[in-house]
């Protein structure tokens, strides 16, 4: 059921409807419609989850002090003035409200109609206030975080009955630089406010967001070049100079590489970096210097641990000889490496597309994504076919219930082991 297209006829209707949908399937029952597959989802993972459809939960408030240093931290604060640009005008004349939480779901920020904002109060969509999907149930805050994409959610589509008065439609905001889930931008209302247009308005206003990011960015990495010009021009050898992420500002001596893998705590010191081998690390300026150190490179088995059990942040480590390191995975790349972990022996870039679309000629998509993956793996992985190479091994952490691995993918291989463990269980 199309809900934004039955809503833009009959609101009233659409929420008879949906709740009719809701009950049914809480029921176990059989449902007048099929609720759309991204709420279908949700529900199950609440089921599984244990959230309560008829008590409204409300986890503790943050503290004033503790919003304001999230605040502080929060890359957010940075695009805030796009966010109100490309929103507030509207909302208030619509009757919504614009939020802004965090990547663990806590409201950092709320603008709008003054109405609705006390309205929002006695749902307990307030400052400091948890709304992760697994702590209040699907909404269009905690439910976009969990699958990676823009999400509306229309009246009783929410899973506790007490949000089936309020519609709201939520965006996530990821960081440009690596896939990682900043937060997200929710537009809030009574459901009588509900507009079709709500969901693709505001998952474009947070695509506006990110390019400001990736401005911010590339901007950073300017003011850092011009100071490693200097720097590198009196230096003999391979280095560069990178971000306090690794993306590289400068080189000298080696072929430019976008970015480096960096661990994620560095310090000053001797470390071995996949692409260079034994490095010596210095500050400079917001950034590293790095540069290589000629000597033999240590050799032994080298142990890549790809994390997925945590609903919201996946990572691959990596453990040799040379020291250990860890870096996030952005949502697509997750995806990659679970699938070249499943397929030890080896894998195609058709059958890898094919895995991943559905469609075995998207081939240079996923040849362009293995090399952005190859800039912090290096030689860990081997091509012809595409594989972990063969003096590496490797280890999968899956979540508790297998049900819930990487829930944003709709990969068909991702889908169909999900598919496979719920009839196993």
């Amino acid at each position: 059921m199309d809900v934004t297209q039955v809503a833009a006829v009959d609101v009233a209707h659409a929420a008879r409807m949906l709740d009719a949908v809701r009950s049914a399937r809480l029921a176990g029952g059989r449902a007048p419609v099929a609720p759309r597959p991204v709420i279908e989802r949700s529900w199950e993972r609440m089921l599984r989850s244990g959230v309560d459809p008829d008590h409204d939960v409300r986890a503790g408030l943050l503290s004033h002090e503790e919003v304001e240093r999230r605040r502080e931290a929060s890359a957010l604060r940075h695009v805030l003035p796009v966010l109100r640009e490309g929103l507030l005008s509207a909302v208030e004349v619509a009757h919504h409200i614009m939020v802004v939480a965090d990547d663990e779901g806590r409201v950092l920020w709320r603008e709008g109609s003054p109405q609705v904002l006390r309205k929002a109060d006695g749902l307990g969509f307030e400052l400091g206030a948890d709304w992760r999907e697994d702590v209040v149930g699907t909404n269009g805050i905690g439910t976009p975080a969990v699958v990676r994409r823009p999400v509306q959610v229309f009246a009783a589509e929410h899973f506790v009955r007490s949000h089936a008065t309020w519609t709201c439609a939520g965006a996530p905001i990821t960081d440009p630089r690596d896939g990682r889930l900043l937060g997200v931008v929710d537009v809030s209302g009574p459901l009588t406010t509900m507009h079709p247009a709500t969901l693709a308005w505001v998952g474009a206003v947070a695509k506006l967001a990110e390019a400001r990011l990736r401005e911010l960015h590339v901007r950073s990495l300017e003011r850092l070049r011009a100071v490693a010009a200097p720097v590198l021009a009196r230096i003999d050898g391979r280095a560069l100079v990178v971000d306090r992420d690794g993306w590289t500002a400068a080189v000298t001596g080696v072929p430019y590489t976008e970015r480096i893998a960096l661990p994620k705590s560095v310090s000053a010191g001797v470390l071995s970096l996949p692409s260079l081998g034994s490095c010596a690390v210095e500050p400079l300026a917001d950034g590293w210097l790095v540069r290589a150190v000629e000597e033999p490179e240590p050799r032994g088995v080298t142990r890549i641990v790809l994390d997925l059990g945590q609903p919201r942040r996946w990572s691959v480590r990596v453990r040799s000889d040379a020291g250990s390191w860890t870096h996030e995975l952005s949502p697509r790349h997750a995806e990659l490496l679970y699938l070249l972990a499943v397929h030890r022996s080896g894998r195609s870039a058709a059958g890898l597309a094919e895995d991943m679309f559905g469609d075995p000629a998207r081939t240079v998509t996923v040849r362009a994504e293995l090399s952005r993956v190859r800039r912090y793996l290096g030689g860990l992985l081997a091509h012809r076919p595409y594989r972990f190479s063969d003096d590496t091994e490797v280890e999968v952490l899956l979540p508790d219930d297998p049900r819930d691995l990487l829930p944003h993918s709709t990969a068909p291989a991702v889908t169909e082991h999900r598919r496979r463990s719920a009839t196993v269980r």
